[in-house]
């Protein structure tokens, strides 16, 4: 079917508005309406010039210029079913163009002869098909939290209060649930009898703009951020802007404001870390830092007014007063509580059902972490200490009051009760990394609590069968596992993960403790596998070598896997890469059909007795040189070394296949050199399983 648009072009703007949208929605909102505009656009072939989609906590808006005003549908010749087929399939020819049997002709081709049908021309309105499609767009919004209200049917992401839909200067009218669509802007969202009407997109932005909202998202986002950093400037203080709060405050106001509050300065002597949570988390404030980059009593408020009176910064200021208050005390109170004395309580305080309470929990993770202390060479003492009290401020009013603490108060009271400073880092960082991005414990003994954290709750949960489905990961397994692979892999350490799962084990069962999963072991390195391809992949490592490295599924040796994968692939498609991996395959491709059709059984090596020229002698020395060098490796390989040992090989095996004919009219001939070309590859394999390589 040909399709040409008019030439007459237009521009369409809707409107939805609404109570106020959850900043954590406005995004996927914008995305959603976005796309399905696009989409519906695509599939109709409607052409337009540039779309906008933007959002405030009250108003959602799309906006596309230069759209197509009609869509011309030239006559066009459809054929259907060969007039041989059943009658069923002219009886679905028809209904699916809504004709009947009277417009269809039999026509030759050379094919056959068909039944066809001429599609007249036809024009079609663009203003007709958003009439018609907008609601089903508003329904395909994808709300991850929607609500229902008063008596309609409708459940959307907040109630909704108005529609403008204009196409071509003109009203696009449809109706969605309880609403019509309009032409008037609500001016005042508290009240929304202030409506006037607006023409068109441009007449509508102006209404905005003398209403100081700044709709477009990015802009408030420049704006937001270019008077936080003036602000600091002018007086003499530091901000360390956080994207994530950025992008949450320029969702929060559509008139944004910069206020630069202040609380006591006695709070300061509250660690920083409760001071950023109060500030940052809970209160959506921006702190500041000192030169030395000290926090400072400061911070900054996005309002969404200006502050004539100062009542907005006098309000905000006494929000964060009583919440540091409440800091203050718990603090106070909590940071002397003798930690030893703290951990029989723990008894008390379930940690899972089938797992045992937080008391049981650090029993098993002191026998854990002593082993892993062995692995690490570090002190046993240290790791248990840390291991015995690194839950205790779970008990804490701190941490009650401010959940994301935890691990963070447990190393600050430990600190202000004179612990090692080994053993208070290590608990302050024994829940990192909780994520892809998040900083790695490097210390020893930070290293030893956080893995040994992860393993005994990755093989408890994996025992319960709680593991995670394709959809859902409740316990957070993932990031756990992944935790584990980037304590690993980031620290350089090679850790017998196997021995420690089964010696896991163990401790649960002296706990008494019976597992429904009788292939914990198992199922947990297939699933550390899994999340160490993760991490490869966002290493950009190609999935080929990926697949090629984890061919031996050896959970023992992640380091190695990793370290060899990431040397080959910052190689493979460079001349080195190109000449290793083109020798191999000549080698293995001759091997592979040569056998094909043949139960020939090779050796394990070639007989040099048996060669006949130099060609052959050569390939076996440079084998022989090769197998020495990887005998000789220890456990501090340099896989770059070794990557430039197996290029080596390349003139001497291509002078190989230059001068030698490998399918010899001898029979032994022919498989003692098939055996030398096995003894080849093989070596070559000894680094990685290049069989699983593509051809660079």
């Amino acid at each position: 079917m040909v399709k040409k648009s008019n030439l007459k072009m237009s521009e369409f703007f809707l409107e939805v508005f609404t109570e106020e949208i959850p900043a954590k929605l406005q995004n996927d909102a914008r995305n959603s309406l976005s796309y399905n505009f696009k989409k519906l656009f695509e599939e109709k072939k409607i052409k337009y010039k540039s779309s906008k989609v933007y959002s405030v906590p009250n108003r959602l808006v799309i906006f596309f210029d230069g759209l197509s005003k009609q869509i011309i549908f030239e006559k066009e010749e459809k054929r259907g079913p060969s007039t041989k087929s059943p009658k069923e399939a002219l009886d679905g020819f028809l209904r699916s163009n809504n004709i009947t049997e009277k417009e269809v002709y039999k026509k030759k081709t050379e094919k056959g002869e068909f039944y066809f049908f001429l599609k007249p021309k036809e024009k079609i309105n663009t203003k007709d098909i958003l009439e018609k499609e907008i609601p089903a767009i508003l329904d395909q919004i994808d709300w991850k939290n929607s609500m229902r209200w008063s008596d309609h049917s409708l459940q959307w992401g907040r109630p909704l209060k108005s529609l403008i839909a204009i196409f071509d200067n003109k009203i696009i009218n449809f109706a969605y649930h309880h609403l019509k669509s309009c032409n008037f802007i609500i001016l005042d969202k508290e009240f929304e009898d202030k409506k006037k009407i607006v023409r068109n997109y441009k007449s509508y932005i102006d209404c905005l703009k003398k209403l100081n909202i700044t709709i477009d998202q990015n802009l408030r986002k420049s704006i937001i951020e270019k008077e936080l950093i003036r602000n600091s400037k002018k007086n003499n203080i530091y901000i360390e802007i956080n994207e994530k709060l950025l992008n949450e405050v320029t969702d929060l106001v559509e008139q944004p404001n910069i206020l630069l509050c202040q609380f006591d300065k006695r709070f300061l002597s509250i660690p920083k870390e409760i001071l950023v949570i109060t500030m940052q988390h809970h209160q959506k404030y921006f702190h500041t830092l000192d030169r030395k980059g000290n926090i400072t009593n400061q911070f900054f408020v996005v309002a969404n007014n200006k502050d004539t009176k100062g009542y907005i910064k006098a309000g905000n200021e006494r929000v964060v007063e009583a919440r540091l208050n409440d800091a203050e005390f718990f603090w106070d109170k909590n940071k002397n509580q003798n930690l030893f004395k703290q951990v029989s309580k723990l008894k008390s305080m379930n940690y899972f059902k089938g797992l045992g309470t937080y008391f049981d929990k650090i029993q098993r993770m002191r026998k854990l972490g002593g082993v892993i202390s062995d692995e690490l060479l570090i002190s046993k003492d240290k790791i248990e200490i840390s291991c015995s009290i690194c839950k205790t401020d779970l008990l804490s009013d701190i941490v009650g009051e401010f959940p994301e603490l935890q691990g963070v108060m447990g190393g600050y009271f430990a600190e202000s009760q004179g612990f090692d400073k080994d053993v208070s880092l290590a608990i302050k960082e024994h829940y990192l990394p909780n994520s892809l991005e998040s900083k790695v414990p490097t210390k020893p003994f930070s290293l030893g609590l956080s893995l040994t954290d992860k393993l005994d709750t990755l093989v408890g949960f994996f025992g319960v069968n709680q593991k995670p489905t394709s959809s859902k990961d409740p316990f957070a397994l993932r990031r756990a596992a992944l935790g584990v692979i980037r304590l690993i892999l980031e620290n350089k350490k090679n850790i017998r993960i196997k021995d420690l799962i089964n010696y896991s084990l163990l401790l649960y069962q002296e706990q008494n403790y019976k597992f429904d999963n009788a292939s914990v072991q198992n199922d947990l390195s297939e699933f550390l596998l899994e999340r160490l391809k993760y991490y490869m992949k966002d290493k950009a490592i190609r999935p080929d070598i990926i697949n090629a490295s984890l061919n031996n599924k050896n959970i023992n040796n992640i380091n190695e896997i990793f370290r060899k994968s990431f040397a080959l692939n910052k190689i493979i498609n460079k001349e080195s890469g190109i000449d290793i991996i083109s020798s191999y395959k000549r080698a293995s491709n001759i091997i592979e059909n040569e056998l094909k059709d043949n139960k020939l059984e090779l050796a394990d090596t070639a007989d040099p007795g048996i060669f006949k020229n130099d060609f052959e002698k050569n390939l076996f020395k440079k084998i022989k040189e090769l197998k020495k060098y990887f005998t000789n490796i220890d456990n501090d390989e340099n896989y770059e070394t070794t990557l430039d040992n197996l290029k080596t090989a390349k003139p001497i095996i291509f002078a190989f296949f230059d001068n030698i004919i490998v399918n010899d009219n001898d029979e032994i001939i022919r498989k003692n050199r098939l055996e030398l070309l096995q003894m080849f590859c093989r070596t070559f394999e000894n680094y990685i399983n290049f069989s699983k390589i593509e051809s660079a």
